[in-house]
């Protein structure tokens, strides 16, 4: 399946950052790569949006350096997984060292 563009967001739930990869399609549609290694289709981009906002996801390209302090990250440092979808799925949840 070929994708128009790929964006990244991100969730955190304590010490634990955990990725999701919103794919939009050329057919208009879009489907969302989850941290359990599920492909989750959606009828519109805007419907993967709401449905990744609902879980209190947010994209990468929109955070600030305040907003990931606020999240225990470093933005400078934050890089989503890369590679094969095979070999993406246990880069998808990464813990975090304790925030001081």
């Amino acid at each position: 399946m070929s994708g128009l563009r790929d964006e990244w967001w991100l969730a955190t739930a304590g010490n634990t950052l955990i990725w999701a990869r919103l794919r939009m399609l050329e057919a208009g549609t879009a489907e969302v790569f989850d941290c359990d290694g599920a492909t989750l289709p959606y009828d519109s981009e805007d419907s993967a949006r709401a449905a990744l906002m609902d879980a209190e996801f947010v994209t990468i390209d929109g955070l600030d350096n305040d907003d990931a302090s606020q999240r225990g990250l470093d933005l400078a440092s934050l890089q989503p997984p890369r590679g094969p979808e095979e070999t993406l799925r246990p880069q998808m949840i990464v813990k975090l060292p304790p925030r001081q």
